[in-house]
């Protein structure tokens, strides 16, 4: 199992990062991934994929776990961390 961690530092109130993360969630949910919400955190849920968002204070960490479906398919963790990168580095700046 591959897995895609990535760490984007925010300087807004908890709710309000968590709302910046629309995009993010609309770019999973085309492929089939949903997020659970929980107050701050969600879980990821989909065919092949697991993980988890968590929003802190300063920070909004993302954990996705690749199984053999999403490998299979032909995921490439690199790029699909790249682009989990680039929409919270576009939600959040820096």
């Amino acid at each position: 199992m591959s897995e895609v961690r990535v760490n984007q530092a925010h300087n807004l109130p908890v709710d309000q990062a968590v709302e910046k993360l629309k995009d993010f969630e609309d770019m999973v949910s085309k492929y089939g991934v949903k997020l659970v919400w929980n107050g701050h955190r969600a879980e990821l849920k989909g065919t092949g994929v697991s993980g988890g968002v968590e929003v802190g204070p300063n920070n909004v960490s993302v954990l996705i776990k690749l199984g053999l479906l999403a490998r299979a398919a032909g995921v490439d963790p690199s790029r699909l961390e790249a682009s989990i990168r680039k929409r919270l580095t576009a939600a959040f700046g820096g």
